[in-house]
């Protein structure tokens, strides 16, 4: 494969030849197909399967007549082998949906020269290409978080630890923090394979980036920078042997870990 071949998908003529042409400047990208409804996006795709060609991104609007964005996605990724998903919206609130269906990206129109590159690179990841990093897959941890009325995403790499707060969930990062709406158990679920582990009811943290754990008197809390973050009976050995266990692995800046 020497380049992307993508699909624009917009009901709007105007923004569907402008997100066209901003596409076919990039030099990643070998060929751009154009849909003005969800039915013909799938007749494009299923006619690129055909030809033994497959779209491999197709840059969505949400927004349309008929079948919408949201919907259509939950459709490609149904696919055997699904082309990678960049959202193109003038909405804000979708950008859930975007995480919940794995979207490489979701962009803000007017969409910027700079954010589309940024998006194609992310798709050159996904799909191996060159241009990626040779990481493989994207960040799977990464999350849509709204500062301002402007969408960025947050990998789970920023986050020092997670604090549930009803049916949504405080992401604390060094900078800051952001509320989402997704669930700890959900959080919990996804990332343990980036070293996230459940110490409380209402708390997830990152083991790499605890300092301190301290028992006193059975009660043990972990401490992250200035916080202090209790940890439950029932997952306090756990923890405890967790760290033991990285400690004898000569892991360099291990947490210091008081006695009982």
């Amino acid at each position: 494969m020497t380049g992307l071949r993508v699909l624009a998908v917009d009901d709007e003529l105007p923004a569907l030849e402008d997100l066209a042409y901003l596409l076919r400047d990039d030099p990643r990208i070998e060929e751009v197909s154009q849909a003005r409804d969800g039915a013909a996006a799938l007749r494009v795709l299923d006619r690129a399967i055909a030809d033994g060609r497959p779209i491999d991104a197709v840059f969505l609007d949400i927004r349309m007549r008929g079948l919408d964005g949201v919907v259509l996605g939950r459709l490609l990724s149904q696919f055997v082998n699904p082309p990678r998903v960049v959202f193109v919206t003038a909405y804000e609130e979708h950008a859930v949906d975007a995480f919940e269906l794995k979207a490489e990206d979701y962009l803000l129109k007017p969409v910027r020269p700079e954010r589309l590159a940024e998006a194609v690179r992310r798709v050159c990841v996904s799909a191996e290409l060159p241009d990626g990093d040779g990481s493989g897959r994207a960040d799977p941890g990464t999350i849509p978080v709204e500062l301002g009325g402007v969408t960025r995403f947050v990998t789970s790499t920023e986050v020092r630890y997670v604090e549930a707060q009803g049916d949504y969930a405080r992401l604390h990062t060094a900078g800051g923090s952001h509320l989402v709406r997704i669930s700890l158990a959900t959080l919990e679920e996804r990332w343990s394979s980036a070293g996230f582990v459940r110490v409380h009811r209402s708390h997830l943290v990152a083991v790499k980036h605890i300092d301190e754990l301290h028992i006193d008197s059975g009660r043990c809390v972990v401490r992250i920078g200035e916080t202090e973050i209790p940890v439950s009976r029932r997952h306090t050995r756990e923890l405890r042997d967790l760290l033991v266990r990285r400690a004898r692995k000569g892991r360099s800046n291990e947490p210091r870990m008081s006695p009982e």
